[in-house]
């Protein structure tokens, strides 16, 4: 393990639905960094709890913790799950990238911003532009917080919106995209917007984008006034495709296991809809890739593990830690071959799940602290959460507050939600319901899915067009609370 990750210093269906319906119906500071904001010099003072979020992207929510045959992130292992709450049952309510973060930063659906996907016209920088005023930031920062995003705001948030701070954050670095974050631009040879101002960074280790931004994220907190509670947006591009490993990361991740679970490749589509039951089966040379991108992902991984580490490093010198609320999750997941498929924006598990950990020293009590929680939590959430825990109001967040369940397991909470997509890369828009044990889908095109979750988590059988089904009842169900929820619904799809 390198030096640098130890350097955190130790602190001193039927009833089911049935009831379902009912309730539907019823580093060291790189160039560039130099705070504004003069040192504080002084411990934190402020009662109200710092906020900090760090969001990866693209990470599926396996890889975390001990799974594949190795130890991925071993500080967020340590110092997050260990010391937290591991929701293993996390799902973002529009697997794509954009649509994701502006739900985070308004705790609205896509139906509340019009950020359907990643480009325009519905998506993308220029479709929420005009939301900007009232995000979780707006609020924060009229509370009183030191706000600051470093990393990835928004698809489309490219170099000729570099004069571009939106409302609500006192401190802004914003990683400039091409619309289609093509090419390495991600990793090396970008730009960063510093406060409005053009930041160019290059090639070579000391340019690598996670750990660039991890210095700025680290500066933030130490320059923060120390009268002020902050809230910190930290989001490193890793591991996001075409995924470039720093130098320093190549040997990391040895002995990890390819992935290959049932719906590797799968067999027989015939079942999914057509946009699904037309692809070829993955050849050897498409596994290779496969795989050797699942590596890429696990060793990327490891380099925002140590801004982790440096973040919580930070929160500790400046007295925070103790009083500090960081949620670690992933913008959306990833296939990595599951149903002869890579990528996200599908209903399918591995694209709507998502890594997610809870720390809050102050909160959680030491017997949940090192346990999982199985509620449906979503990205959804996130704004009422944090507002709730400043004590703000969040106006339009349909989201719900997760704290009680950092207190209490066994907190009322919901039973079900919507994923919603509009159409894009050859799949039809949708909209899909999920509960514990069920996933309805239902396209644009018409045709549905139905999955018994419980009897077949790898998604093999769709028993919507299986004419043996023994769950009639349960598609007549599904569907009409998916009618109900998709309102309104992508566009050009009728529900």
């Amino acid at each position: 393990m390198p030096a640098e990750r130890a350097l955190l210093r130790p602190r001193a269906l039927m009833l089911g639905l049935a009831a379902v319906l009912c309730l539907v119906v019823g580093v060291a500071l790189p160039t560039g960094a130099q705070s504004q904001v003069p040192s504080a010099g002084v411990a934190h003072t402020s009662s109200l709890p710092n906020l900090i979020l760090i969001l990866t992207d693209d990470q599926r929510w396996d890889e975390l913790g001990n799974t594949h045959g190795v130890q991925y992130m071993p500080t967020v292992q340590s110092q997050l799950m260990d010391k937290g709450i591991h929701f293993t049952n996390a799902f973002v309510v529009n697997p794509s990238c954009c649509p994701s973060r502006t739900t985070i930063l308004t705790g609205k659906y896509s139906h509340g911003t019009d950020v359907y996907t990643n480009k325009p016209p519905h998506g993308g920088f220029q479709t929420f532009e005009p939301e900007e005023g009232s995000t979780l930031a707006t609020w924060l920062q009229t509370a009183g917080y030191y706000t600051g995003l470093v990393g990835k705001y928004l698809n489309g948030y490219d170099a000729s919106q570099v004069a571009h701070v939106p409302p609500g954050w006192n401190r802004w670095v914003g990683l400039t995209l091409g619309s289609n974050e093509g090419g390495p631009v991600g990793y090396y040879d970008y730009t960063l917007s510093v406060d409005g101002k053009p930041v160019p960074y290059g090639s070579g280790l000391k340019n690598y984008s996670t750990n660039v931004l991890g210095g700025y994220a680290t500066d933030f907190i130490e320059k923060a006034p120390s009268a002020k509670p902050l809230f910190l947006y930290f989001a490193p591009y890793s591991p996001h495709s075409p995924t470039q490993v720093a130098k320093n990361e190549k040997s990391s991740c040895a002995g990890l296991q390819p992935l290959r679970p049932p719906s590797f490749n799968e067999a027989n589509t015939s079942d999914k809809p057509k946009y699904e039951a037309r692809r070829s089966l993955l050849t050897q040379s498409d596994i290779a890739k496969i795989d050797q991108h699942h590596l890429r992902d696990c060793q990327t991984l490891m380099s925002a593990d140590d801004q982790v580490n440096a973040i919580l490093t930070a929160l500790q010198d400046t007295g925070r830690l103790s009083n500090s609320l960081i949620v670690f999750m992933s913008d959306n997941g990833y296939l990595f071959g599951e149903h002869r498929r890579t990528g996200k924006i599908v209903p399918y598990e591995e694209s709507i799940r998502v890594a997610m950990v809870v720390r809050d020293d102050g909160v959680i009590p030491s017997n949940l602290k090192g346990t999982t929680n199985a509620d449906l939590v979503l990205n959804l959430d996130i704004a009422s959460t944090f507002a709730a825990a400043a004590g703000v109001s969040s106006p339009g967040a349909v989201g719900m507050n997760f704290l009680p369940l950092l207190t209490n397991p066994g907190a009322a909470w919901r039973d079900h939600f919507l994923i919603e997509h509009w159409g894009e890369g050859g799949v039809p828009a949708y909209c899909a319901i999920r509960t514990a044990d069920w996933k309805f889908v239902r396209y644009s095109t018409g045709e549905q899915e139905l999955y018994d979750l419980a009897a077949d988590p790898y998604e093999l059988q769709n028993q919507a067009s299986n004419p043996a089904s023994p769950y009639p009842a349960e598609v007549a169900a599904m569907r009409a609370i998916e009618q109900n929820m998709c309102q309104p619904p992508p566009p050009g799809f009728t529900p």
